[in-house]
């Protein structure tokens, strides 16, 4: 049943009530659709992303681990409504799929890794979310594949956005954040925000919300490397921790 209908349902076909009231309700409740909000994110990152940059109609952002185009995105939101960068996945499938919806993207079957050449893949499936760089994932792999690896300065440098202004990454790679973190000059490229994922080791196989601890997160490298190359840790939402650089803070 459509959103128009059930209002009607709801507040002028129902019995009680003074018919006045009811109309006002109904526009009301009508006129509320326009503040519905749409998140592709898994938390609702992309709204507090989006919140971030409401008055840049057009930038620049790159997502590593991207997974999917709409599914968990953390830059759909922002694709809309003009931005555009750059897609980075290990599985192929993703960067078809990115590919054929994301035509002003440019989107790279790779790895990232702190040095370039050749890594261990923990290996699930192909689309898998969780296939993984990183050794958390070793036991519960389905097999070991060897993949090669570049820096986000290789990549970027050798981009099309070269020459623009990095506003924003996101990074999602299943615990192998922190090598992909320092394969990029921060202090050289300085986006205005970062959103990372932090997996607790302790937590591994129980990742919810509610079992994660500030004191890990606080104490981990990737709050550090952050903290030292001139951010702040500004919000947290599930397994997303965002930072945002002090030159733009009030």
């Amino acid at each position: 049943m459509k959103f128009e209908e059930k209002i009607k349902q709801k507040y002028l076909y129902s019995s009680g009530f003074n018919l006045i009231k009811n109309l006002y309700f109904y526009f009301q409740a009508l006129k509320s659709k326009k503040f519905t909000k749409k998140s592709y994110s898994g938390g609702a990152q992309d709204l507090i992303i989006n919140y971030f940059f409401k008055d840049k109609k057009k930038g620049i952002y790159i997502d590593v681990g991207c997974y999917h185009p709409y599914n968990g995105s953390n830059t759909k939101l922002l694709y809309d409504k003009g931005w555009s960068g750059i897609n980075i996945d290990l599985d192929f499938h993703t960067i078809d799929f990115f590919n054929f919806v994301r035509k002003r993207d440019e989107n790279i079957n790779i790895a990232i890794s702190d040095t370039e050449g050749e890594k261990d893949l923990y290996f699930f499936h192909n689309r898998s979310a969780i296939n993984s760089l990183s050794e958390i994932r070793k036991k519960e792999a389905k097999e070991i594949r060897k993949i090669k690896t570049k820096t986000l300065n290789s990549v970027f440098e050798n981009s099309k956005f070269k020459n623009e202004k990095i506003n924003l990454i996101s990074i999602d790679v299943e615990g192998y954040e922190i090598e992909v973190l320092k394969s990029i000059n921060l202090e050289k490229y300085a986006p205005e925000m970062v959103v990372i994922e932090f997996l607790e080791r302790d937590i591994i196989n129980n990742l919810e919300f509610h079992n994660q601890n500030i004191s890990a997160i606080l104490n981990s490298e990737i709050y550090k490397h952050m903290i030292k190359n001139n951010y702040n840790f500004v919000n947290w939402l599930h397994s997303d921790l965002i930072f945002v650089h002090n030159s733009v803070r009030n």
